[in-house]
Parts: C-alpha cells; sequence; structure tokens
C-alpha cells in the first residue's frame, strides 16, 4: 500500500526523534567580534560585526582603547608643549598635525601672514613628503588586506627613505616636534634640498612600478571595484573628508578651497574618484585617490625646492627659523579659532579658546578619521565577511586619532 511522502517523514522523524528536523535547519544571525587585537583592524579597534552566515548584517565599532585625553591635557600645557601631543595623534602624519597646530595659534595671535617665506615652504615640503609617507603605509597594508604581500613590502622600503630625510631635519623618525609656533625648530641641514630633488627622482619610476603591480592587478580590482561603495550625499552627511569624500566624486581639497601657508601659490590637481574602475566611491577608488595624490605631492615638493634654491625661499645668511618664535605665548583673553587643514586622512581642524594665560581655555580637536570610520556601518551592510577587511582597510584610520 503507498503513503503519502508527507507520511512516510512523519514516520521516519517519530521512530528517531533525535534526528535532525527540516525546521530546525533555519539560519541565525550571529555576532561576531573582530578586534580589538586582530591583525586586520588597523590598531586597537573592536568591530562587533552582526552576520547572517558570511553577510555583513551589521557593523559596530567599538573605540577609546588608546584614548590618552589629549584635549585635556592640552589644556594643562603651554602652547609650545602640545606640539609633542598632537605628535602622537596621527603618528603617521606628525608633521601635518604640527603645522595644523602652530598655524591655528598663530592665528590666535595674529602673526601668520608674518611669517618667512623659507619657513613657509618648509613646512608645505615637510607636510608633502610626510603626506607620500603616510599614503605608502595605507596602500601598502591595504593591498596586503586584499592579500597582495610584495606592494606591502616596496611602500616600505621607499618610506624609509622619507624617514631618513626626516631623522636629518629634525633627529626622529616618527614623532619630530620640528614645526614650532611661529618657525622651525632650525634650518634645513646643508645639502638636503639635493638629497630631497634625488629622492623625487628615485620615487617616481616606483609609483608607476606599484600601479603596475597593484593598482591594475587583476585579482586587485575583483576584490576592491564595486565593493563598500560610498555614495556622495552619504559621505557628506557623515562628515566624511579626505580621500574618502573625493572617493565619491567630489573635488574639496582644503589646499585649494580654504588654503594656508603657500600653497594659493603652488600647481597641484585634486584627485577624485571618476570610476576609471569600479564606481565612485567604492574601494578601489579610495584607494585610487591616495595613489594619485602621492603624485601629487611630488610635484609640490619639486615646486618648493624651486623656491628655496633658487626662488624667493632661498637660503641666506641672515635668516632665523625662530625669529617669529615668541618666548611666551600669551594670546588674549576671549581670542577664538578655529583652523582646518588638509591631512592625509582628511579636515584636521583645531578650536582653541584662549583665556588671557599661557595655557588655551578650551581645546577641541575635529580628527578626519573619527568621522571616516562613522560610516563604516553604512558601506558596510550587505557585503561578504570576507569584503569587510578590504573595507576598513580602504578607510584608512588611525586610532590614535579616532581616540585621542
Amino acid at each position: 500500500m503507498s503513503t503519502s511522502p508527507a507520511a512516510g517523514a512523519a514516520r521516519w522523524a517519530a521512530s528517531d526523534p533525535n534526528r535532525v528536523r527540516l525546521k530546525d535547519l533555519r539560519t541565525e544571525e550571529m555576532v561576531l567580534n573582530m578586534g580589538p587585537q586582530h591583525p586586520s583592524t588597523h590598531g586597537v579597534l573592536r568591530l562587533e560585526v552582526v552576520t547572517d552566515g558570511e553577510i555583513v548584517i551589521d557593523v559596530i565599532p567599538h573605540l577609546g582603547y588608546l584614548h590618552r585625553c589629549f584635549e585635556k591635557h592640552a589644556e594643562s600645557l603651554t602652547y609650545p608643549q602640545v606640539i609633542p601631543y598632537v605628535d602622537r595623534m596621527d603618528y603617521l602624519a606628525a608633521m601635518n598635525n604640527e603645522l595644523a597646530w602652530a598655524v591655528a595659534v598663530e592665528r590666535l595671535l595674529g602673526i601668520e601672514e608674518d611669517i618667512h617665506p623659507r619657513v613657509q615652504y618648509i613646512r608645505v615640503l615637510m607636510a608633502e613628503l610626510n603626506r607620500i609617507a603616510s599614503h605608502l603605509v595605507s596602500i601598502g597594508t591595504f593591498g596586503q588586506d586584499a592579500g597582495a604581500v610584495t606592494p606591502f613590502l616596496w611602500c616600505f622600503r621607499d618610506r624609509e627613505h622619507i624617514l631618513n630625510l626626516f631623522e636629518w631635519a629634525s633627529g626622529a623618525r616618527l614623532l619630530y616636534n620640528y614645526i614650532w609656533i611661529g618657525g622651525l625648530m632650525h634650518d634645513l641641514p646643508v645639502g638636503f634640498e639635493e638629497r630631497c630633488r634625488e629622492f623625487v627622482q628615485y620615487f617616481r619610476p616606483r609609483v608607476r612600478e606599484l600601479n603596475d603591480l597593484l593598482t591594475y592587478n587583476t585579482i586587485f580590482v575583483e576584490r576592491t571595484a564595486n565593493v563598500g561603495v560610498l555614495p556622495l550625499e552619504v559621505a557628506i552627511n557623515y562628515g566624511c573628508s579626505g580621500p574618502m569624500l573625493r572617493g565619491s566624486g567630489l573635488r574639496w581639497d582644503l589646499r585649494r578651497d580654504d588654503p594656508y601657508l603657500v600653497y594659493p601659490d603652488l600647481e597641484f590637481d585634486v584627485c577624485v574618484g571618476r570610476g576609471e574602475v569600479g564606481t565612485p566611491g567604492d574601494c578601489w577608488n579610495r584607494y585610487k585617490v591616495r595613489a594619485e595624490e602621492i603624485e601629487q605631492s611630488l610635484r609640490i615638493i619639486e615646486q618648493c625646492l624651486d623656491q628655496l634654491q633658487r626662488g624667493v625661499a632661498r637660503r641666506t645668511a641672515d635668516f632665523d627659523p625662530q625669529k617669529l618664535c615668541p618666548p611666551r605665548v600669551v594670546p588674549p583673553r576671549g581670542a577664538e579659532v578655529y583652523a582646518r587643514f588638509e591631512n592625509p586622512r582628511g579636515e584636521l581642524g583645531f578650536y582653541i579658546l584662549s583665556d588671557g594665560t599661557e595655557k588655551p581655555f578650551r581645546v577641541k580637536a575635529r580628527s578626519p578619521s573619527f568621522s571616516n570610520l562613522s560610516v563604516l556601518p553604512e558601506i558596510s551592510r550587505g557585503a561578504m565577511l570576507a569584503d569587510l577587511i578590504v573595507i576598513l582597510g580602504s578607510v584608512d584610520i588611525v586610532l590614535g586619532e579616532v581616540d585621542r
């Protein structure tokens, strides 16, 4: 006598209650922790990842593992004493941080326009060298996140040349304390400009080699194109800046749109994601913006070297890099300033309020990494778990600046 399939299944389940039933084979959301000491989290960061199988449902970043109370510390120090502390915020771009703090305080004192041209060109030179060094770390680690090891080694090899120049000029390779309020620690060593120009000539072919090896590599493109797409409107609403914003297609660069120092006198292009591969706003376009910015920084460096060797900023016997460095920095009571600058990761801003003493009454830092990291959940939902590593790498965060 024949029986229906349903009746047969019922008898099968009833005969052995330990067997798995079809209704029990349902998927459930799982919560995974990436970090805080995970090699792919680019610092001490914990990502609480909600997944459905290998699909990311949500990501919650948990911060604060490197919190050092920077802003409160700054309020207990004199203005010059804060410079070593800003070094340690974005420790991959310490020269840029020093530049931002020094110019912000100079605006508070009203002496920004009086800074010697040679000091200004040296500051820009150092900032752009540091931008290249920072982007090399970003590109190298991002390539490693996608499975490419050789570009990581190449990037760190070439970064060593920049660190050698910094060590020659300031005595340090990571945290410099070189750019002071009103001037510089000291002038560039004799022969520095020639060595720097040699680096530019050496490095230009290496950029082309890096593009051949990684940028248009088929596997790398497959891993990064159309992954983690950040629409321009979302980027603006979240306060993203730097390559994160420009990768979505907006030509916004504070060096051009809210200029400072001698940037108005320099020629360079603002790089944006054009969708040459993938979609504007995806991981590949964010990477490409950083790769192109390295070439623009080389253009800026060459123009600075021209001015430092033969132009208005050339070395003279009476040049004193500390001539405008005040012995005591005491801004007027009630003076306040918000100054913003284009760091390798975006807009770094300092709000400073003076109470008429040697120490600032209030300091607030606007860090680009914090705002850029906040958009991570928006661009990760629906991605594969393996792609989350690539998405995080494309944001290019430094946790010392996120946590402060």
